[in-house]
């Protein structure tokens, strides 16, 4: 039930912030998506450390936050945010829209649902592999500039 709540309050602040950033401009949206990518990496290590650690009630703040960043980051790849301002995203987001925007969702969701039985893991590596680093590979290797 306390899972549910949270999905529904990250849909009702997913659909606020729909209409926050259609007024925002290209390079507004571009440092906000950067910034939620760059927040979520910085998570998923603590979350990583803390699982490791058998920290679980502190690892699930994180994995709830990174979903919720997911669902976020549906929102900010507008047609005008392509290039510039030092965007590492590749154009085929934009060609595969379907695609991307289904990896996010699966994203957020497999963070839920890691946060739900990461403390039942008997294999905790291979669990985080599965519904955290998988999804930032896939992405990584798909939608990023290489760097």
């Amino acid at each position: 039930m306390k899972i549910i709540k949270i999905v529904i309050l990250i849909i009702l602040i997913n659909l606020v912030n729909v209409s926050a950033f259609s007024d925002q401009s290209a390079e507004d949206i571009i440092k906000k998506r950067k910034s939620l990518f760059s927040e979520n990496y910085k998570t998923a290590k603590r979350a990583d450390i803390l699982s490791k650690n058998l920290e679980f009630e502190d690892a699930k703040k994180f994995m709830v936050k990174m979903s919720e960043n997911y669902l976020e980051l549906l929102t900010l790849f507008p047609e005008n945010t392509k290039e510039g301002f030092g965007t590492e995203s590749l154009p085929i987001i934009w060609d595969n829209k379907e695609e991307f925007n289904a990896l996010m969702q699966k994203s957020s969701d497999d963070m839920i649902k890691l946060a739900s039985i990461i403390e039942e893991s008997d294999e905790i590596r291979a669990t985080l592999k599965q519904y955290m680093w998988s999804n930032c590979n896939a992405c990584h290797s798909k939608f990023r500039k290489p760097h």
